[in-house]
């Protein structure tokens, strides 16, 4: 039998707040940490499974969840005011939800990356402000299996936890105008990939052949919320190999 999630009698599992005329934010606390991201999880598959009259859909964060809806059809034919309406669906529904089981989603994807180089113009300022060599930096960056927390800036972009905070770095102080898809890069104590060419100012390490965001597949996006992925190594020619085959 499903458990429900932990709560604090006194304190309500998230704070309900309007966003536009068609959208509510349920902030879960101000902490990012993977408990948090478990009852995101928990609380966006609920949803998925008991949608309430006019939901059309939901986007997770580090801390909040926004859900949009139709504001006439989530006011049953405007008799009620739609937000007051939604955030008491949410309420009840937030009464309801099972805690997510953690081992249920944590498959780890494997992205195979060229450290350095070429790809990783910015290595070099990395060890220059970590004192560590390259062969370092890529050891600590592929020691963790990373939690994919969400999707954001641009279509398919995971935001990444668990980087070895040894490895952080400030963001560029003059962005570049584009960056290469597939681009490894940290900025602050984060790491993430663009999945897309896109302007950016992360510290770029290396870059992947895997494509993150395929816009004409059924699932576009390579990666989601809630998954587990480990960094792996490879060589220029490993790279050329597997970009040619398009992995």
């Amino acid at each position: 039998m499903d458990q429900p999630l932990r709560r604090n009698s006194e304190q309500p599992l998230a704070q309900l707040y309007p966003l536009g005329d068609a959208a509510v934010v349920l902030q879960f606390g101000e902490v990012i940490n993977e408990a948090t991201h478990r009852t995101i999880q928990a609380v966006g598959a609920y949803l998925n499974q008991h949608p309430f009259p006019g939901f059309l859909e939901y986007v997770p964060a580090f801390t909040t969840l926004t859900v949009y809806y139709d504001p006439w059809l989530a006011s049953q034919a405007g008799r009620q005011n739609p937000y007051k309406r939604v955030a008491k669906l949410l309420h009840q529904l937030l009464e309801q939800v099972p805690a997510i089981d953690a081992e249920a989603t944590s498959a780890v994807v494997e992205i195979p990356v060229c450290y350095g180089g070429p790809f990783g113009p910015d290595m070099e300022f990395l060890t220059r402000h970590t004192g560590l060599t390259p062969e370092e930096v890529i050891r600590l960056h592929t020691e963790p299996d990373y939690l994919v927390y969400m999707l954001g800036f641009a279509p398919g972009f995971p935001y990444l936890g668990g980087m070895n905070a040894t490895l952080t770095a400030p963001r560029k102080t003059q962005p570049r105008t584009l960056v290469p898809a597939g681009s490894v890069g940290i900025a602050g104590a984060q790491t993430g990939i663009y999945s897309l060419p896109t302007p950016g100012g992360w510290q770029l390490i290396g870059r992947t052949p895997r494509r993150l965001f395929t816009p004409e597949a059924a699932s576009p996006s390579l990666l989601r919320a809630g998954q587990r992925l480990r960094f792996v190594p490879i060589s220029q020619d490993e790279y050329a190999h597997l970009q040619e085959h398009e992995l």
